[in-house]
């Protein structure tokens, strides 16, 4: 039987600015990757955040960044591994206090933007950021590219690793997700969307950007909840799931 997660990033708004449909999105999703205040969110966003997910039932992972907010954590910082890895540990420390508040324990971890395509191609990088995760809670998940360094460092380290895809993302023939300024980096029709996650999930394939097919593991498909069509793709997608016969899990569930 085929089994996935179903995560979205989440928690980003910022004082009295709104990012994404939270509200909306939470029940509809397995795992949540909840900004930790570097490059979005702010205490109140953060404990709203928690508390919405205690109240759907869902998992809940940190989503920690560069301390970029405006850039929002999608611009490359020259940070050291030491530096990445205090940065890290931080914001674990940050979202684990409203985690216990609401007697939740976190799940995973999946670093967001810029740190997270860094990692995956700067293994030095990865190892800081997973020696913090290892030191916070060795039983934390690591969640990671495909084939990414920081599924590497991850393993090396003794740690959970899983492998996630992307709903709205094109590929590169490396495995690397397409930036973001380049022309059909996002995905926007959902059948295409939805025809690449069923295809990743069963056939272990996708697409890449110039058309050649590459190998993938899909332990966790993500949705990005300040996209445009968030919404649109998570129910569609939760249907479609469904009507294959993919069983919706969290990734404490797939991952031993």
């Amino acid at each position: 039987m085929y089994r996935v997660d179903l995560n979205s990033d989440l928690g980003e708004s910022f004082g009295n600015y709104t990012i994404g449909m939270d509200e909306r999105i939470i029940p509809l999703v397995t795992s949540a990757n909840v900004a930790c205040g570097y490059h979005a969110s702010d205490p109140v966003v953060m404990e709203r955040t928690i508390a919405m997910a205690r109240e759907a039932g869902i998992e809940v992972g940190a989503h920690p960044g560069f301390p970029d907010l405006m850039g929002f954590g999608r611009r490359n910082l020259a940070v050291t591994p030491a530096e990445a890895k205090a940065y890290t540990l931080y914001q674990l420390g940050a979202l684990d206090a409203f985690c216990r508040s609401h007697g939740l324990r976190m799940q995973h971890v999946k670093p967001h933007g810029a740190l997270y395509n860094m990692a995956a191609k700067d293994y030095a990088l990865a190892r800081g950021i997973c020696e913090a995760i290892r030191e916070f809670d060795p039983q934390l998940i690591v969640m990671a590219l495909y084939g990414g360094e920081l599924i590497h460092a991850a393993q090396d380290l003794g740690l959970r690793a899983a492998m996630e895809v992307f709903a709205d993302r094109a590929y590169e023939e490396d495995g690397s997700l397409v930036n973001r300024r380049r022309e059909g980096a996002m995905i926007t029709d959902e059948e295409t969307a939805i025809a690449r996650v069923v295809r990743m999930i069963k056939e272990q394939k996708v697409t890449a950007i110039t058309g050649k097919d590459i190998p993938i593991q899909a332990d966790s498909v993500c949705v990005h909840g300040d996209g445009v069509k968030a919404l649109a793709f998570v129910e569609r997608i939760r249907e479609a799931l469904s009507a294959e016969g993919i069983a919706l899990c969290p990734l404490k569930e797939i991952v031993s």
